[in-house]
């Protein structure tokens, strides 16, 4: 296996030199050549189950308008939600802005700096509390998601069915376990930008690989959902405040009572008697 994993980083390391995404907006680092965990969680929270086309100008405008944590949390849940609406899954956003404010009130403004403080903020879980630890803190650690999950497949994994996590889980360790913050091959945080420009790659060349895991989950068509009617919701109440009924007549859909009222209970909207405006 250490011949395998040895000869697998080489050509990792081969293709992040020549077909790396090198020029990224979140992987670029700051005057002192560090990079910034606040900017890392808000890349990692836009990116889940988006593409990085739509992330890209929605990362510029976010960091533009919140260029820190505190300017974050200084800020409403609706204007978040307001430069928030397009990107979908609006609950992030609302993750993103209570995660903020958890930093400046639970930590001093300090960003955490291990992965079991991360996880204590909201709406991150293992895999982004991973990610910002070796992005932003270049330091060697275990996180699986789409694209690392096809590169793993793909080299360790061939034909075979009903792969779980825990076995790729496994062969990551082994991996990362080598990798050192001042290696001048491959550090963990270079590692983990080349798996998910080479998990890019394959899903383009030989498809998506992910079938073969155990945790697959198809992902539903967003033309039509539910999810669309709760995006529409968000996007018209950036513009101004409505009347319930009026809003329902405009939305025409069935779902829409039962969407307001979920997005209500979950605190992204402010009902005050008939009239309905972000929080």
């Amino acid at each position: 296996m250490e011949t395998d994993i040895e000869d697998f980083l080489i050509s990792l390391r081969r293709f992040y030199e020549e077909s790396g995404r090198h020029d990224m907006l979140w992987r670029q680092p700051e005057s002192d050549g560090s990079l910034d965990p606040y900017k890392i969680l808000v890349s990692e929270l836009m990116l889940q189950q988006t593409q990085v086309v739509r992330v890209a100008p929605k990362f510029v405008a976010f960091t533009e308008r919140f260029p820190t944590v505190q300017a974050m949390a200084a800020a409403s849940l609706g204007d978040v939600l307001g430069l928030w609406s397009g990107l979908g899954y609006n609950r992030r956003a609302k993750f993103l802005w209570q995660a903020a404010a958890a930093i400046t009130t639970d930590f001093d403004g300090h960003f955490p700096t291990t992965t079991e403080e991360l996880q204590k903020l909201p709406g991150v879980g293992p895999n982004t509390a991973g990610a910002i630890i070796a992005y932003a803190y270049n330091q060697p650690a275990v996180y699986l998601e789409t694209n690392i999950r096809t590169v793993l497949i793909h080299h360790f994994f061939k034909d075979e069915l009903a792969i779980a996590d825990k076995a790729l889980r496994a062969i990551l360790r082994q991996i990362v376990e080598q990798l050192r913050p001042n290696d001048s091959q491959m550090s963990p945080r270079e590692f983990y930008w080349a798996m998910m420009d080479y998990g890019a790659h394959l899903k383009q060349t030989v498809g998506n690989l992910n079938r073969a895991s155990s945790s697959f989950v198809k992902q539903s068509t967003f033309h039509g959902s539910r999810r669309q009617v709760r995006g529409q919701v968000i996007r018209l109440l950036t513009e101004r405040k409505y009347d319930i009924d009026e809003l329902v007549k405009t939305l025409s859909d069935e779902r829409a009572v039962s969407v307001i009222d979920d997005l209500v209970s979950e605190g992204l909207l402010q009902k005050r008697g008939q009239m309905l405006s972000l929080q």
